[in-house]
Formats: structure tokens, C-alpha cells, sequence
């Protein structure tokens, strides 16, 4: 829940600085406030960077007020969206019923649906983290999910905004569970080719250490990629490292 009018000024300086130094072995996507959608998409045209939107309906269209479809979302211009986030399991008490529900909506209305699962601090010290997330999984991606139309984002809830990330190791361990989760259900082929990213705390100066884990295809960014020299940087580090 950030982002106002002016913040379309950030958004316009990340696009100049991809457009002034491409990252080709990184994808770009932006998930903005559903009231910026569309003069996102303007601002966006003709660019790499690819737009997002943060939740969705499963419906689509009838008296819910307030809620935004899945469709909707696509007629703003919208490519993909976020589905169960932890903020929004939380916030809200969405299950993974929910959440599956609002993965087959993406689907409908052709988006990319961009699966949230995460462990809150509790969990993590009882030692259940692979427990929920293996549960998380199986609750909430839907069979027809296959890499062409799904990612997959972990995001340890304890280390959202609070500066404190797990160890790489940690990471590795849990990011090889989810792939092994998703072979089991749909298969290696589908489960291989699927991205898996890390969420929580993503910013410059642990972006290398993180994004370079065995098993982790990128990063979904929270208050970084509020930030057009902060999200860039991210990006840079695949061209850093890779270039």
C-alpha cells in the first residue's frame, strides 16, 4: 500500500536507466497499486519492464465492491499478479484455498499468477518452516500451473521489513524443498523450468549473496523496489556477476 501519483516519477527513472543500461540476463517487472495500473502501462510502453498487479478477485465480476478481477487487472494492462502474499494471508486471513482460487483466476484472464508461501517467526523458531511450506504448496498451487504461467515466491514472513534474512544456506535448503514440492506435483520437466524467487529484506547490499543460490531465479522486491536506484541496482547485479 504504497504509491501515489508521483511515485510514476521512479518509474519513469528505472525505465530510463534500463533503457540506458539493459540488464538482458534479468527480467523487470513492476507490481504497482491498482490505482496506478494504467498510467503505469503508459508510462511503461515500449519498454522491458514488465507490469504486475498485487492481488486479485477470484471471480470474475459481481457484488464483491472494493475488489478488483483478475480481468480487470489485464485491462489495465496488468501481466501477472500476486496471489497470496503474506501480508495478505495475514491481513486478511486468506487460506490456501484462497489463494488457489485466485491462481485459477490469473489463469482465466491470462495472467501470470506469482504463488506466495512463507513461514511467519514462530514457525521458523519451532522448526516447521519445510512443514508449512510444503502444506502452503500443496494448498495453493493449482494443477494446472506449469512455468509458462506460474512463479513461485518465497518470502520468510519474519524477514519482511525487518532487516534480518535467512543464512544462504537456509535458503538453498529451502528453495531445493520447493522445487522438489512442485516435481511432485507437476511433474520435474514443469518443476525445472519454473522460476522460484526469494522475498524478504531484498535490497542492494545482500542482493548478490541471495540471488546466487542454488534453486533461486530472482527476487520479488518489497520496499526496494519503491526506489528506481535501489530496484536497479538489484537488476545490476546479474549483469555484474554474469557480465
Amino acid at each position: 500500500m504504497n504509491g501515489l501519483s508521483g511515485s510514476l516519477s521512479e518509474l519513469s527513472a528505472l525505465r530510463k536507466r534500463l533503457d540506458a543500461a539493459p540488464v538482458p540476463q534479468a527480467d523487470a517487472m513492476m507490481c504497482p497499486p491498482a490505482t496506478l495500473l494504467a498510467r503505469a502501462r503508459d508510462v511503461l510502453e515500449g519498454s522491458s519492464i514488465l507490469l504486475g498487479a498485487q492481488d486479485c478477485h477470484p471471480l470474475p465480476s459481481g457484488a464483491h465492491t472494493g475488489d478488483i478481477s483478475a480481468e480487470m487487472l489485464a485491462d489495465a494492462g496488468a501481466t501477472a499478479v500476486i496471489v497470496g502474499h503474506s501480508e495478505r494471508r495475514i491481513d486478511h486471513g486468506e487460506t490456501d484455498a484462497l489463494v488457489h482460487a485466485k491462481a485459477l483466476a490469473a489463469y482465466r484472464a491470462g495472467l501470470t499468477a506469482i504463488i506466495c508461501i512463507g513461514e511467519t517467526e514462530a514457525q521458523y523458531r519451532d522448526g516447521k518452516t519445510l512443514d508449512i511450506l510444503r502444506s502452503q504448496l500443496e494448498g495453493s498451487v493449482p494443477e494446472g500451473a506449469r512455468a509458462a504461467n506460474t512463479v513461485v515466491a518465497y518470502e520468510p514472513v519474519w524477514a519482511i521489513g525487518t532487516g534480518l534474512t535467512p543464512t544462504p544456506p537456509e535458503v538453498a535448503q529451502v528453495h531445493g524443498l520447493i522445487r522438489s514440492v512442485l516435481g511432485q506435483l507437476l511433474g520435474d520437466s514443469e518443476a525445472g523450468a519454473m522460476r522460484i524467487l526469494y522475498g524478504g529484506s531484498v535490497k542492494p547490499a545482500n542482493a548478490a549473496e541471495l540471488l546466487f543460490v542454488p534453486d533461486v531465479n530472482g527476487a520479488l522486491v518489497g520496499g526496494a523496489s519503491l526506489k528506481a536506484d535501489d530496484f536497479y541496482e538489484i537488476l545490476a547485479v546479474y549483469a555484474e556477476i554474469q557480465g
